[in-house]
């Protein structure tokens, strides 16, 4: 007999056939009624026990965590809460449980605990909604991608490159600790390493990506990136995952068209297709926003955030226009906000991003041509000299989301950017070379992964989006 999944006999109205499902106990009451779940939904479904004609020593083997193959006719319920309900014929135990130790037992557990247990923490409603939310966002990115016309392409993780500037780059040696062999200077001699010049996990896929724009017009990485940043906020992974679509001949505006059309996309395709889990998530957030004092409490729910972000147009506005707004605004006059705004050039920070998606425009945001000082030296030089042609989309409860930009393609511009900002031609000789051969408008931007599951899932953490997060002091699992 085949077997079926928990999700399909929940959904089936096929009662009194034979069914076949295997799965982990999550609860067994009155020695009669066993809820069990396969992962394949947030749900669990019913088996009721013949106990009186069960054998007791293995009814005593029936706990919380085991793993068990039933048998039996799939049935209405006669209960609440269950359509279906399966009454069993066969049970076999296929992996005992402890319950004086399995950790994952029926009752509220800190997610500090579960991340402690990260291993298991998959097998509670919260985190498996979690995953399941974030395969279907994975799917729906590739999915987008491959139906417009972009090529997936896998950039290298260990580069030689610096893409951000940011310096905070894990690095990749051979060389044992305190054994590195030095150069006359003093200095660890790379040439003798293993590929023959210091190398770094990448923070980012994007100049490679650049190259292939320049060939195959549309293409998009989505892979791992890593950070060696010594942060312990609920925002930052030391490894994460990175979207980045790079398209030729496309100027900023239509990457800012790009770049709402695809998270509504993606959006849109959580909203369809994992209702059930959504709606558990929604109504955790709920609880959770209770406890919080009124102030804290966001205004929105999880499913109207989302639908907030699916239904409205993004507003379009310069960053100039950002500050006078934020510079005028209740909070700053107040001195309200943490990091008040005083003069143009300031870096924006997410209470400044929030207020503006969410009391000042009441709509996604996406800021661009930001001053050249603050952003990467790839970007575009606008005619001003003073600002470039960059773009972030602000979300609600979040800030930014998205960063992007048209690329600066012209060779002498973006020369003469590198030596202000003191890195090395001979570095990027290859990046170069698309400015020499062909060169083109065309831009792109970066999405971090967790991010957006993290939004989607109303999570309040980062580290609790991802199965096993990366974080400075911890690389258990």
């Amino acid at each position: 007999m085949n077997r079926s999944n928990v999700k399909e006999l929940l959904q089936s109205d096929k009662f009194l056939q034979e069914v076949h499902v295997k799965g982990w106990v999550r609860t067994f009451r009155s020695n009669r009624f066993i809820a069990l779940n396969d992962g394949s939904t947030i749900n669990n479904i019913q088996c009721v026990v013949d106990f009186e004609n069960t054998d007791e020593a293995l009814l005593k083997r029936i706990t919380t965590g085991a793993a068990v193959s039933i048998t039996g006719t799939l049935e209405e319920s006669q209960g609440k809460g269950q359509k279906v309900e399966i009454n069993v014929s066969n049970l076999e135990i296929l992996g005992d449980s402890n319950p004086e130790e399995y950790p994952i037992q029926p009752k509220k557990h800190s997610f500090e605990f579960l991340r402690e247990n990260a291993h298991l923490r998959v097998r509670t409603n919260t985190f498996s909604a979690v995953m399941r939310v974030r395969s279907a966002l994975s799917f729906a990115v590739h999915q987008y991608f491959q139906q417009n016309g972009f090529f997936y392409v896998n950039t290298p993780i260990i580069t030689g490159s610096d893409a951000e500037g940011a310096g905070e780059m894990f690095k990749v040696s051979q060389f044992e600790t305190n054994k590195a062999p030095l150069n006359e200077e003093g200095k660890v001699d790379y040439s003798q390493d293993f590929f023959g010049k210091e190398t770094n996990l990448t923070v980012s896929g994007q100049l490679e990506a650049e190259t292939y724009a320049m060939a195959l017009g549309k293409v998009y990485t989505f892979g791992p990136t890593f950070r060696a940043e010594n942060s312990n906020t609920t925002r930052h992974l030391a490894e994460f995952w990175m979207i980045e679509p790079e398209v030729a001949f496309n100027d900023l505006d239509a990457n800012m068209d790009l770049s709402e059309d695809f998270i509504k996309y993606v959006l849109q395709y959580v909203l369809d297709n994992c209702k059930e889990d959504l709606a558990f998530l929604d109504t955790r957030l709920t609880q959770e926003e209770k406890s919080k004092p009124q102030a804290q409490r966001s205004e929105m729910s999880l499913l109207e955030k989302l639908h907030f972000v699916v239904d409205n147009n993004f507003k379009r506005v310069s960053y100039t226009e950002a500050i006078d707004i934020l510079k005028n605004s209740k909070p700053n006059k107040k001195k309200k906000f943490q990091f008040p705004i005083e003069e143009w050039g300031a870096d924006l920070q997410s209470e400044h991003e929030r207020y503006l998606v969410e009391k000042h425009f009441k709509c996604p945001v996406i800021l661009f041509d930001y001053p050249a000082s603050i952003k990467a030296f790839y970007m575009r030089l606008n005619e001003d000299g003073k600002t470039v042609r960059a773009m972030d989309v602000l979300f609600p409860g979040i800030g930014e989301m998205v960063g992007g930009s048209q690329r600066e393609e012209r060779l002498d511009v973006l020369k003469e950017k590198m030596a202000a900002l003191e890195i090395e031609e001979e570095e990027l000789w290859w990046y170069l070379d698309t400015r020499k051969f062909g060169t083109a408008v065309h831009s792109g931007f970066g999405l971090g992964f967790e991010r957006l599951v993290l939004f989607t899932t109303g999570m309040g953490n980062i580290r609790d989006v991802i199965p096993f997060p990366r974080t400075p002091q911890n690389a258990e699992f």
